[in-house]
């Protein structure tokens, strides 16, 4: 008897999905617990794992098209199954049946193919726009070159494939045969020959369906800007005192702990710090009343490849130092594996971002709603600073605290930020608790 292939529960708001990649095609063999199919929804992105070892008879829905909650998107014949025999339809009239239980891994995206341009088991892997151009033009995927991001087939790669200049066979030299000249005719101007538009294969376009995730994060940042009164207020702090503690320590806390000891760590105990002295940059509002939060869960802003995921601490003020970077680098490894779970992405009091990774000097984050404020933190510059009327040269950070005016207050924000600056400049106060 067939198996129905369902798409599983995602979460309670969760009710329609996008069809990815389907790891295993119609025919394929696949063992108990292989994933067969990625299911993309607004939160995250999971993979259907098959139920018991079979060969995947049937696929109703491809990759691309949406689904609900609970639908059959597919069939598979259990092992030992005598072929041939048909696999039934979908009734479309019966209500759908709650997911089957089966083992989802939950990630962030789908594995980027290797640089050899393969996904493991030896294909490209093939953008949409390049699969149409490659049967209009009957290729086939292995003749071309890919030169995507990761290994990716782009429908560039098949034009310029198929326009390259071949050599043509010679052909006999004809005899000319020698015409009398025509009359002359009056001169006239020749065309001027437009440059660089026709034919040109860089001006080419490919549109792709945008993820479920990019989708949820391109409304909520624009919710956030819509429903909230958004302000950012900006200093600098000195790190000298922070980068003299790290590098004096540094090797004996790696020792000890296993993992290296970064700036995030002070930044989020400082935050921790300056959140208990303004609770309103810890609070939220929903509806007409301001809910206090007396824990601190702090999330780290991560860049993904399909757009900004922010894992969050829990319960961040009874986390040490080690335990708070130990968990950051978890969350990265879990990252870069796409095996962030929904549980470690929901929820969060505070928010840290920081684009000094990719460079950026000076930014305004947008508040992660429902959130009341983010923090973002930029390069470490060398810059001469004026200290007890000398010049001399240190390493400066810009900070940005973007926050919903609607409950904080300027004096609130600047107090803040400040408290923040304060710390990481005199970091025995993390221990010290003054």
């Amino acid at each position: 008897m067939a198996i129905e292939l369902r798409v599983p529960s995602l979460g309670e708001s969760i009710t329609e999905v996008f069809i990815g990649e389907w790891r295993k095609g119609e025919g394929a063999q696949a063992a108990a617990g292989e994933n067969l199919v990625e299911i993309e929804s607004d939160k995250a992105t999971v993979e259907l794992a098959a139920p018991q070892a079979g060969v995947v008879s049937k696929v109703l829905k491809k990759k691309g098209e949406t689904a609900q909650v609970g639908e059959v998107i597919g069939y598979m014949e259990p092992a030992g199954t005598p072929v041939g025999q048909k696999t039934p339809e979908p009734t479309k009239d019966a209500p759908a049946a709650p997911a089957a239980t089966s083992h989802v891994a939950v990630h962030n995206e789908a594995p980027i193919a290797t640089s050899s341009g393969t996904n493991g088991s030896g294909e490209s892997r093939v953008m949409p726009a390049a699969a149409r151009e490659l049967a209009q033009r009957g290729l086939q995927a292995s003749e071309v070159s890919a030169s995507g991001p990761g290994g990716r087939l782009l429908k560039e790669d098949v034009v310029r494939h198929a326009e390259a200049p071949r050599a043509e066979p010679k052909q006999p030299a004809a005899v000319a045969t020698v015409a009398p000249p025509a009359p002359s005719a009056p001169a006239k101007s020749a065309p001027v020959p437009s440059v660089g538009l026709s034919g040109s294969a860089s001006r080419r376009e490919e549109a792709v369906p945008m993820s479920p995730i990019r989708r949820r994060i391109a409304q909520r940042l624009v919710e956030a800007q819509q429903n909230a009164a958004l302000l950012t207020t900006f200093n600098e702090v000195d790190m000298s005192a922070v980068m003299t503690l790290r590098n004096e320590h540094k090797d004996m806390f790696a020792q000890k702990h296993g993992v290296k000891l970064g700036f995030m760590s002070f930044f989020v105990k400082a935050s921790i710090d300056a959140l208990k002295m303004v609770p309103q940059v810890n609070a939220e509002i929903r509806g007409n009343d301001i809910i206090y939060h007396n824990y601190y869960d702090i999330g780290i802003a991560v860049s993904g490849g399909k757009g900004l995921v922010v894992p969050v601490l829990r319960n961040a003020e009874r986390m040490s130092f080690s335990e708070v970077e130990q968990t950051i680098e978890h969350f990265g490894k879990l990252a870069r594996d796409n095996k962030l779970t929904l549980d470690q992405l929901q929820g969060g009091t505070f928010t840290i971002s920081n684009g000094g990774v990719f460079g950026s000097l000076i930014s305004t984050p947008i508040v992660n709603p429902p959130q009341s404020g983010i923090l973002g933190l930029h390069a470490i510059q060398e810059r001469p600073v004026a200290r007890d009327g000398q010049v001399v040269i240190r390493p400066m950070m810009y900070m940005a605290f973007t926050y919903d005016h609607r409950i904080i207050d300027g004096r609130e924000a600047v107090t803040f930020l400040r408290r923040i600056k304060e710390t990481i400049e005199n970091p025995s106060r993390i221990l010290l608790e003054i």
